[in-house]
């Protein structure tokens, strides 16, 4: 298994066409009813394996639609053109896309390229007059993200991070039954988060681009699930780590890092992120009254998962086509998910990340 992407999409199965619904909190994007409002125009950035994810699911949302593509390899532009019907006009190179500021065709780009290129590309996009989606982690540290952050308000454009659980529906049922009181006062968060990485010279594996290892790829699923699942930030952290093969994961590559933390209300969390085993992927959940287990818990579906209430019945639908008619909502209406996924929340996660790194290299407990 060579990377995230291919960790979850072994966890994928066909997904069976449904209507996107409401909930109670009017969370997902389209309704059953036909939609006529405005259209988020939509440019990718970076035309890999998870690029073509998100267009293929592009291809159901009502309220978003791919019109353009920036890519470093003309020939992904040529393909991308005659699969996707994307004009001449609205493809670009790494060295050109500045121009996207003249072009109308362009609300937003989403930027899914390595880590280590977020903040540059991310400001870039700002400056000229778009709106950015960012993957996650959004940068390298909190630092990078900040400035990202910083630069989209400057520019008054909207920053979101490609946080598609917060629209995923049984995550969206747990969240929900955690803020109205059905699992009591949360105490106790696991999550599990690990696949066995491949090829050794791919770019996950390069600090310069990565920004470290298993813990910027795989491992934010579990630090932002906590933070979700328990409803409170962190307030410490301490961590371990346990590298087995020096030569595949140089300085600066973390293998496998265990961590824990501490939140206000003495709620703790336990946690695993790897590159070293495979089959790791749920999330539990334990409150005064009630749990909740999740496994598979952020693949790209279907999740699965029951609470002390029963088995989570809510439908699979593609994350991405949930994101992105999510993501239009919330540029044009100000609709939010009921967990945020602005640049402040990416930050978050960040800042917590260097911690963990931090409590790693000290051996100490840090204090958030």
């Amino acid at each position: 298994m060579g990377s995230r992407r291919d960790f979850l999409e072994k966890l994928t199965v066909s997904t069976i066409s449904l209507p996107i619904l409401y909930g109670p909190t009017q969370l997902f994007a389209a309704s059953e009813e036909p939609y006529d409002g405005p259209i988020l125009k939509v440019a990718i950035m970076g035309l890999g394996s998870y690029g073509r994810r998100v267009a293929e699911a592009m291809q159901s949302c009502k309220r978003a639609k791919l019109t353009g593509v920036i890519s470093g390899t003309p020939s992904k532009i040529v393909d991308w053109q005659a699969k996707y019907g994307i004009p001449e006009k609205n493809c670009y190179n790494y060295d050109n896309f500045d121009r996207i500021k003249d072009n109308p065709d362009i609300d937003v780009v989403y930027v899914i390229t390595p880590n280590g290129l977020h903040k540059d590309q991310t400001i870039r996009v700002a400056k000229a007059g778009k709106h950015v989606i960012c993957e996650k982690p959004m940068g390298i540290n909190a630092k990078e993200g900040q400035e990202m952050v910083d630069a989209c308000k400057a520019a008054n454009v909207k920053l979101l991070i490609g946080y598609r659980m917060h629209y995923e529906p049984k995550t969206v049922e747990v969240i929900r039954m955690r803020k109205t009181g059905e699992f009591g006062k949360p105490k106790f968060f696991q999550g599990l988060s690990g696949f066995t990485i491949g090829d050794p010279t791919q770019w996950r594996l390069n600090k310069e681009l990565a920004g470290g290892g298993a813990m910027m790829d795989i491992g934010i699923y579990s630090i932002n699930g906590s933070r979700y699942m328990l409803g409170e930030e962190p307030i410490w952290v301490t961590a371990q780590e346990t590298k087995t093969d020096p030569v595949k994961f140089k300085e600066g590559v973390d293998e496998t890092i265990q961590f824990q933390m501490g939140f206000p209300s003495g709620a703790v969390a336990s946690c695993l992120s790897t590159y070293a085993m495979s089959h790791l992927d749920r999330f539990f959940l334990n409150g005064e009254d009630g749990y909740a287990e999740m496994q598979p818990s952020s693949g790209y579906g279907p999740i699965k998962g029951r609470t002390h209430k029963g088995e989570l019945t809510q439908p699979h639908i593609t994350h991405q086509t949930l994101q992105m008619d999510g993501m239009a909502q919330l540029i044009f209406e100000g609709v939010e998910p009921i967990v945020p996924l602005d640049g402040e929340e990416g930050v978050k996660d960040m800042k917590i990340i260097d911690a963990i790194y931090l409590a790693v290299k000290t051996g100490k407990r840090v204090d958030l």
